[in-house]
C-alpha cells in the first residue's frame, strides 16, 4: 500500500501547487520571436485582426510597425510608413476608431529639448503582409513646455487623443484637439495629474471608460469619467524585465503587459471590473499598502488553500489504512 499511497499523495501535491488553469491557460501570452524587435516599446490590440498586436521599436529604428500573431509570436507584416520623415523617438501605439493606427514619436531622452514632437496615423490594413502605407505626420505641441511622454491613446469613440508625459514625481493627462490637424502644431493641454508613477505606456478600455497607466513596476488603473479621470485602483505587473507597454485586449477582459528585449514575453491579466479584481478598498494591493502584489497574493492563497487540501487528502488516507489493518 505504501507505493500507491506515495503516487496519491504526490498527485495531490502537484495539484495544490499548480497554477489555477485561469491562469496557466496563458492563451493570450506569448513571446515576441522577431530577431528585429530588439526594444518592443508600445502595444496594441488589433480589434481588426484577433489576436494580433502591433508594436515597435524603441528610438531611431526606422519608420516601422510590426503585426505580431499571438498565438505563435511570429511577425506576420511589417509596414514601412511613408510622409513622415524620419522617426526621432517612438514610444507608443495605439488604435482609435475605424481601425485607424496611431503611431506616438513622442519621447525626448534629453528631457524636453526637443520644441515638438509627432503623432503619425495610418489606416490599418485589411490584408497582413509586408507593405508599405502612407500616414499623415502630425506636429505636437505642449501648453506649458516641451517635455519627455511614453504614452498615447486615442479614444475609441471620439477619436480624440491623449498623452502621459513620463516624469519620475508623476505626470499629466494632456488632451489634444478635438481633431488633429495636419497644417500646424496641435497643442496639447494637461487636463489631469497622474500622480505616483513614472508613467512609460497607457491604454484605454474598448468602451472609453477606464484608463490604464503603467510604469515600469506597476500600474494603475483609473475611471475615465469623461475624460476627467478617478483613481481606481494599483494594479501589480507581472515582472519582465523593463516593463514598456500596455494594451487592453481587444474584447476588454484583459490587460496584456510587454517589456523591451530580445524575444520579449507579453502576459496578461484580469482588467479592473472583470473575473478576478476588486476595487481598491478591497484589492490585495490595497491592503497590503498598494504595493501591487496582487498575483504573488493570489498564489499565495491558491498555495495555503491547496497545502490545505492536501493535508485533509493525508488524514482521510492514513484513516483508510487503519482501518483496513483492523479488519
Amino acid at each position: 500500500m505504501r507505493r500507491p499511497f506515495a503516487i496519491l499523495a504526490a498527485a495531490l501535491l502537484v495539484g495544490a501547487f499548480a497554477v489555477p488553469a485561469s491562469a496557466a491557460d496563458g492563451d493570450e501570452d506569448f513571446t515576441i520571436k522577431d530577431p528585429r524587435i530588439t526594444e518592443s516599446s508600445g502595444l496594441a490590440a488589433s480589434r481588426l485582426h484577433p489576436g494580433i498586436y502591433w508594436t515597435h521599436n524603441d528610438s531611431d529604428d526606422g519608420p516601422y510597425i510590426y503585426a505580431v500573431d499571438s498565438r505563435t509570436g511570429e511577425t506576420v507584416a511589417r509596414l514601412t510608413l511613408t510622409g513622415v520623415g524620419t522617426p526621432r523617438d517612438v514610444e507608443a501605439i495605439s488604435i482609435g476608431p475605424g481601425n485607424r493606427i496611431y503611431v506616438g514619436d513622442i519621447g525626448d531622452n534629453f528631457g524636453g529639448s526637443w520644441p515638438h514632437v509627432w503623432i503619425y496615423e495610418l489606416p490599418e490594413p485589411k490584408t497582413l503582409k509586408d507593405q508599405t502605407i502612407r500616414a499623415t505626420q502630425y506636429v505636437v505641441k505642449y501648453s506649458d513646455g516641451a517635455r519627455d511622454a511614453e504614452s498615447l491613446v486615442v479614444h475609441p469613440k471620439t477619436g480624440r487623443v491623449y498623452i502621459v508625459d513620463k516624469n519620475e514625481k508623476g505626470g499629466h493627462l494632456y488632451e489634444g484637439p478635438a481633431e488633429l490637424s495636419a497644417s500646424g502644431p496641435n497643442v496639447f493641454r494637461p487636463v489631469a495629474a497622474v500622480p505616483d508613477l513614472e508613467a512609460t505606456d497607457a491604454t484605454l478600455s474598448p468602451d472609453g471608460e477606464h484608463l490604464v497607466v503603467r510604469s515600469y513596476f506597476g500600474a494603475i488603473a483609473y475611471d475615465w469619467n469623461g475624460g476627467k479621470i478617478k483613481r481606481k485602483q494599483r494594479l501589480g505587473v507581472p515582472f519582465l524585465g523593463q516593463g514598456e507597454s500596455v494594451t487592453y485586449t481587444a474584447d476588454g477582459a484583459r490587460l496584456m503587459y510587454g517589456a523591451e528585449g530580445a524575444d520579449s514575453s507579453v502576459e496578461g491579466q484580469d482588467a479592473p471590473g472583470g473575473s478576478g479584481s476588486s476595487s481598491e478598498g478591497g484589492s490585495s494591493s490595497a491592503r497590503d499598502g498598494g504595493n501591487g502584489g496582487g498575483s504573488g497574493d493570489r498564489l499565495g492563497g491558491n498555495l495555503k488553500t491547496g497545502a490545505i487540501a492536501v493535508a485533509v487528502a493525508c488524514v482521510a488516507l492514513l484513516g483508510l489504512r487503519g482501518l483496513r489493518r483492523r479488519r
